[in-house]
């Protein structure tokens, strides 16, 4: 297997219009169509669209631009350069940590690839409680394929890990059934460490497909240029201004950038976002704009098995189980997907629990070592509301209250896993809970995990995945953005990222913003433009 050419390197040598804020000598104004926040999957989609179809488009990125020469498979390189606030990003009370990408490329370029349509659940969901009519699997399906062929998402042809595979086995004596997860990857040498950027260019991120498609299309990247405020008068959206920082990304260098366009898209994450626009005072008249922000809260279950796992090693994320969304009503309680997390000994070591001794015996078991994730979908029944995005001293915190009704639905999911890896042939397994004990039986287990007190900073909560603050609705009393992706009370303001899902998505977010983006950024092309928005293709 050879490396895929690093487009990023190529790109630069060839002349794109890329400047790195950190080395601005003086203040710059700087004019577009239409100027894009983030490069993720919402920014990095609608930058391609719009360039195609001849738009002069800014895309603004507060991360560095980094590319496979980069990557290094180092956990203690890959955290603070890639990751928002260094992979350490938490909730007010510190009690659920936050994984976000934070470079160009966003969260893509360091997810672990899993590619899930939008569950037909969840639309019919949207359609009865929020008016969103046109989002159905039939009006949907022909932007997620297009989309599904840009990024060569696919069914993964190698046989998964044993990481995925126990989980795979486990479930299939306890007569659960399993899914293979989809893959947005292009000659993968199903190496593992995903997440920490691909080291050979084989995962189709937007760092090395839509950005640079825009780029080459005469787009511009700001790198190192934090959006700070939206200037509005009226209406209207008349100006972005940035703050330039330096090359660590963390403090201003003092120079500032004002953007101006026809038109604005915010696609910088459903944190990003409402933040950015509570420091612009955007209208809100009914106080809905940050409000109903989802995580999946996520809790894990660590189980020894005789032989190595090594879950380190192979594609991240290859098998996973719906069967527990679907036991219960979508609003009902609490349902959950499962799936098995790659193990990385940084990441690992600091999300189980412990200290001293007991913390060392349990990361000398390491390449024993098998984990899983149950993703709790929350956003669907009244006792699971969401956070909200607030700011303090500008700066965005997201405050997620964890009711009875989410915690009964974790102590379900470390049941369910417990059971599946002790079905797997599991020595011990131990929820990943302060209080939680290495059982060496099912019976043991149900017992020690029933009583386990749940509460946060006891029971460890993860997330990878933000979505809402900023709810579609052409309601505007239940949605902040329109069904189109347009903020209400502003003409030329769009948001174009997982903030505008009313409620979380039940699966992995990224294909979800793929392919609604893809629909709203064709939209927004052919109303500039006045033509048919131009069609991506795989190059």
């Amino acid at each position: 297997m050879s490396v895929i050419p690093d487009p990023i390197q190529a790109g630069l040598a060839a002349g794109w219009h890329v400047t790195d804020c950190a080395r601005l000598q003086a203040d710059q104004t700087l004019e577009a169509d239409v100027v894009i926040v983030g490069s993720g999957a919402g920014g990095g989609v609608t930058a391609e669209i719009l360039a195609l179809s001849g738009l002069k488009v800014i895309i603004v990125e507060e991360g560095a631009l980094k590319s496979s020469k980069d990557f290094k498979m180092r956990e203690a390189d890959a955290y603070p350069t890639l990751y928002q606030e260094s992979a350490a990003r938490k909730t007010r009370d510190k009690g659920i940590t936050i994984l976000q990408g934070r470079t160009v490329g966003g969260s893509t370029t360091v997810n672990w690839t899993s590619s899930f349509r939008t569950p037909d659940i969840t639309l019919r969901h949207w359609n009865r409680h929020y008016g969103l009519a046109d989002y159905t699997p039939e009006t949907l399906a022909p932007w997620f394929g297009m989309m599904e062929e840009r990024l060569n998402i696919s069914d993964w042809q190698a046989p998964p890990n044993e990481n995925n595979d126990l989980l795979r086995r486990g479930a299939s004596k306890l007569n659960i059934s399993t899914g293979l997860i989809r893959r947005n990857v292009n000659g993968c040498w199903n190496l593992g460490y995903c997440g920490m950027g691909c080291p050979t260019n084989a995962k189709q991120s937007m760092l090395v497909t839509t950005i640079p498609s825009a780029l080459r299309h005469g787009a511009s990247l700001l790198t190192h240029a934090r959006a700070d405020k939206l200037v509005i008068a009226q209406d209207r959206v008349t100006a972005l201004e940035c703050v330039a920082l330096g090359v660590d990304g963390l403090a201003a260098t003092g120079r500032r950038l004002t953007l101006r366009a026809k038109h604005f898209v915010l696609a910088g994450g459903a944190i990003n976002t409402p933040a950015l626009l509570l420091r612009s005072a955007a209208p809100d008249p009914r106080g809905l704009l940050g409000k109903r922000t989802f995580l999946h809260p996520t809790v894990i279950s660590a189980g020894v098995f005789e032989q190595r796992v090594d879950g380190y090693a192979g594609a991240p994320q290859t098998v996973y189980s719906d069967h527990f969304l679907h036991t219960e009503r979508i609003d009902g309680p609490m349902g959950y997907k499962l799936e098995a997390p790659p193990l990385h000994p940084l990441l690992f070591s600091t999300t189980m629990q412990g200290f001293g001794a007991q913390h060392a015996a349990v990361m000398q078991q390491f390449p024993h070592v098998h984990a899983l994730l149950a993703l709790l979908r929350d956003g669907f029944h009244d006792d699971a509301p969401g956070g909200s995005v607030a700011l303090v001293d500008g700066a965005p915190v997201l405050d997620y209250p964890v009711s009875d009704f989410i915690w009964d639905g974790a102590r379900r999911a470390l049941l369910t896993m417990a059971e599946i890896q002790f079905a797997a042939g599991a020595k011990t397994v131990t929820p990943v809970h302060e209080r939680g004990e290495a059982y060496s039986s099912w019976t043991q287990a149900q017992a020690g995990i029933g009583a386990l007190p749940y509460k946060l900073l006891q029971t460890r909560v993860v997330s990878a995945h933000v979505m809402g603050g900023c709810a579609m609705s052409d309601d505007e009393r239940l949605g902040v953005t329109s069904s189109r992706g347009r903020y209400h009370g502003l003409t030329n303001l769009s948001v174009h990222d997982g903030s505008l899902f009313p409620t979380s998505i039940g699966a992995n977010p990224q294909l979800s913003i793929y392919g609604i983006v893809a629909r709203l950024a064709s939209g927004l092309a052919q109303q500039l433009t006045g033509q048919p928005a131009a069609r991506p293709t795989r190059a």
